[in-house]
């Protein structure tokens, strides 16, 4: 069987269970026709680059599939019929990732960096709030 990651996004007025259903009936169909589904990753609400079908914002979710030809075209045939799908790559490769993705691990350092006093923990220097604290400039 072959190897596929698959992405998915499904429109703003969806609530995040409904996603979790709509993977659910995936995996289903999947299963149903010999695949499997290795790991479900949500990636939560985020923002468009460009409006697709009057939706600014899509409910981001990934899927690690072990699955034969057949099953990954009929699941995006499934895919094509949902109205709540807009849009969905699936991509063939050759090894499946372990671990949390690219995008998780990035929320995690971001939620990490929110912690920091300052606001900006990039960079030295004076953050939010300590202007009063700062030298007198000299022109």
């Amino acid at each position: 069987m072959a190897l596929y990651e698959h992405i998915f996004l499904a429109r703003q007025d969806v609530s995040q269970q409904q996603v979790e259903e709509l993977t659910a009936s995936l995996t289903e169909i999947l299963t149903a026709n010999g695949g499997k589904v290795t790991k479900n990753e949500y990636w939560g609400l985020k923002g468009l680059s460009y409006r697709i079908r009057k939706n600014r914002k899509a409910h981001y979710s990934l899927m690690n599939i072990d699955a034969p030809s057949a099953a990954v075209v009929e699941m995006e045939r499934q895919m094509r019929i949902n109205e709540d799908i807009l849009r969905f790559m699936t991509v063939r490769v050759d090894e499946l990732e372990e671990g949390p993705s690219a995008m998780l691990q990035k929320r995690d350092r971001d939620d990490d960096r929110s912690d920091r006093p300052g606001g900006r923990p990039d960079r030295g220097g004076f953050g939010r709030g300590d202007r009063d604290s700062r030298p007198p400039r000299r022109f």
